[in-house]
């Protein structure tokens, strides 16, 4: 054990052994987190001799949860390794063995993006909606913001209400947001089905009403460990408040500097207040940072110290000196895209790969001429974004499949009874429909109950509900990889991918089955066909990521994570990076931040590139506030700045961050503040307007009010 904590520096060590109470790591960007949270898990374990299950460990995706659980069983050598797992997957668990808590099966379905837009989809079909109406995005957001904010309590019907009361109130919304949001609980509920959101509200209804579940969990779980906790949200919050509650261990990992996600929720303050919120808090700093350069981090460590709120910390370097980073700006975006594509040949032609350098990019649009430049020289690039690959069509059949024999879902239903062809058409589907409407039950019932019906004759439909019953009374005990390839191959779906010519689809195919393969190794023998179907369910575009020797394109938020040799940043000018639309300060902070996460993706060589021109709304294009905030000593110009055009930027980027509101309510003057005004004199504030964020002034010698931007430079008498 000695040698175990050898390989750790002082700042690891200490937050290792930290066991008891509150602990709060920051950890700078690279200085070896995960490394720390794997060591503490199996410190544990190993010296303290704790059980694995009785420790959790909270990543915030499947992919790093995988990863913390390899180490861990390098560490540890057992094969248990406890909870690790995102908070999703924890209450996936919890649900599976309280769901009857809430009147649900243990058998819930756990629903994906895909699984919404398919239940959307019914609903607009049913209530004649059209996508003027409202598009499925904003459906999927409205769904979201209703069961967060306008109706928290929504979970309570689906528990309480009979699904017949529950179909009526959906018959009867008249506005398009009941319809919608009606019928989206009504069809969850008819398959038992559950979303991202409602996993974590349904865990705490359980916990709040039912104190001996409750304190069973905060009994089992000794210590809880989180990472990434500047990413936590207020519902993440509460449950990790709950589930700490009986032994009050809890270690947090984060870096309030790497806060970038408060657009889907987030709050940095849990982190940064966490000895505010709990006593007897310890707070470890680790600062050293193995992946970049004492260039690159110098660089980084003058921008950040730019944002006011802020733990103030530095990270120390611990690599030999290297290069330092540059800045190019371009004509234009065509010149700046065609330098980038340039600078790749250059690093090619010394030997560079490719798969070592990624182009990072505040938003999609920017990519435009990357890409043709890219192409122009036929250099390989992958974008890393679109369709996840558990999304791709013949992965979703698929898993269809093994869900029409593990719960003979309408949703599953619907996409692979007549793949491969069965000769069920949407008439034949409407008629089915109508059945289960009639009958209150599922579509896959309705064709069992009808397989002799006039409707069906000329179908396979007897075929596949031979398939089906066959594999579903037989599949339990079995490893799901065994069940997946015979699924697919006697339900004739791999055949009609052969038939159809289409290798990179088998190729899928073949990647799942080999997926199924690993997750069986990391489970173990407790490995369930409905264990595999939540864990795809809660698989996200961050825990895929494309291979080959390409560069890889992507947003800065697609790159938390990540690390590449080298990095280019392209887009960094005003209006872009920071993006126009920030309106606040806190928002031009968080754009700041998101600066600092994209250039500490870089271990070696940092290139930061922009252009002139102008923007959309026609603004003029500056170099971003975020390379001048970097100390000139500390960066070089690939070309010397046209004369004049920093002293330019300085002051455009001045005159339009006094426009840049505090974000916080009662921020302004109140009403009737006497004030004085360097051109109008003395006046009195008559109303003064958050939103816009204006005054509304009748100054003392002027006739009339005058309505001013809260910019204006008012002094208070």
């Amino acid at each position: 054990m000695t040698d175990f904590l050898q390989t750790l520096n002082d700042a690891q060590r200490e937050a290792v052994t930290a066991t008891e109470g509150v602990v709060r790591v920051l950890a700078g960007a690279g200085s070896g987190k995960t490394r720390a949270l794997s060591h503490r898990f199996a410190w544990l374990v190993n010296e303290a001799g704790l059980l694995p299950e009785n420790l959790l460990c909270v990543t915030f995706t499947n992919k790093s949860a995988n990863e913390m659980r390899q180490r861990i069983h390098l560490l540890t050598g057992d094969n248990d390794t406890g909870y690790i797992c995102t908070f999703h997957s924890f209450c996936v668990s919890v649900l599976q063995e309280d769901s009857h808590a809430v009147q649900y099966p243990k058998r819930f379905l756990v629903l994906d993006n895909s699984d919404i837009d398919a239940m959307l989809q019914i609903i607009y079909e049913e209530r004649g909606l059209t996508l003027r109406d409202m598009t499925f995005g904003d459906a999927r957001d409205m769904i979201e913001v209703e069961k967060l904010f306008r109706r928290p309590d929504y979970y309570k019907d689906m528990i309480a209400m009979p699904l017949e009361t529950l179909h009526a109130k959906y018959r009867e919304a008249v506005s398009t947001r009941d319809i919608v949001f009606y019928g989206y609980i009504y069809q969850e509920k008819k398959c038992f089905g559950l979303d991202y959101n409602d996993l974590i509200k349904f865990t705490l209804y359980i916990f709040q009403e039912h104190a001996e579940i409750r304190q069973k969990w905060q009994q089992r779980l000794e210590y809880i460990m989180i990472d990434e906790f500047q990413d936590i949200d207020s519902l993440q919050y509460e449950l990790m408040r709950v589930l700490c509650g009986y032994h009050g261990n809890l270690f947090v990992v984060g870096d309030p500097d790497q806060t970038i996600y408060t657009w889907r929720g987030a709050d940095g303050r849990y982190l940064m207040e966490l000895d505010r919120r709990f006593s007897g808090v310890k707070t470890v700093m680790m600062m050293q940072n193995y992946r970049s350069t004492p260039q690159i981090l110098r660089a980084v460590n003058s921008l950040i110290e730019k944002n006011r709120n802020r733990i103030p910390k530095e990270l120390i370097p611990t690599l030999p000196e290297g290069e330092r980073p540059r800045f190019y700006f371009g004509e234009n975006s065509e010149q700046e895209s065609r330098w980038i594509a340039d600078e790749i040949q250059r690093l090619r032609g010394v030997g560079e790969r490719c798969g070592d350098m990624a182009i990072l990019y505040r938003a999609h649009y920017v990519t435009r001429t990357v890409e043709e430049a890219l192409r122009r020289a036929q250099i390989p690039y992958t974008i890393y974004s679109g369709a996840s690959f558990f999304d791709r069509r013949e992965v979703k059949d698929a898993l269809s499949y093994l869900r029409m024999i593990a719960y003979q879902d309408d949703l599953a239903f619907l996409r692979v009874a007549n793949v491969p062809r069965r000769n069920l058409g949407q008439k034949r589907m409407a008629f089915l429909r109508e059945y289960a409407a009639a009958h209150a039950c599922t579509l896959y019932t309705a064709l069992k109950e009808n397989l002799d019906a006039e409707a069906l004759r000329g179908t396979k439909a007897r075929s596949f509900v031979e398939l089906v019953e066959r594999f579903s009374a037989s599949y339990h005990g079995k490893p799901v990889s065994e069940v997946l390839s015979a699924v697919v191959n006697e339900s004739g779906l791999e055949k009609m991918l052969r038939t159809e010519g289409s290798q990179e689809r088998l190729d899928n195919l073949a990647e799942l089955k080999q997926s199924v393969y690993e997750y069986e190794v990391s489970c173990g023998e407790e490995c369930t066909l409905e264990d595999y179907l939540a864990h795809v369910a809660l698989f996200t575009n961050a825990d895929t990521a494309e291979q080959g020797d390409k560069v890889k394109l992507m947003t800065v938020h697609a790159a938390k994570g990540l690390e590449f040799p080298t990095v280019f940043l392209c887009g960094m000018d005003e209006g872009i990076f920071p993006s126009r639309k920030v309106k606040t300060l806190p928002g031009m902070e968080e754009e700041r931040r998101l600066a600092f996460v994209a250039m500490t993706r870089a271990e070696r060589r940092l290139i930061l590139t922009g252009s002139g021109g102008r923007n959309h709304d026609g603004s003029p294009r500056f170099p971003s506030r975020f390379v001048l905030d970097i100390d000139p000593a500390l960066l070089d110009y690939v070309l010397p700045p046209e004369e004049g055009l920093i002293h330019t930027a300085r002051s455009y980027i001045e005159n339009s961050s006094r426009a840049l509101k505090s974000g916080e309510e009662g921020s302004l003057l109140p009403a009737g503040q006497r004030v004085n005004h360097a051109m109008f004199g003395a006046g009195t504030i008559l109303e003064a307007d958050e939103k816009r964020g204006s005054y509304l002034v009748k100054f003392d010698r002027l006739d009339t009010p005058r309505r001013l931007s809260a910019r204006a430079k008012l002094e208070t008498i």
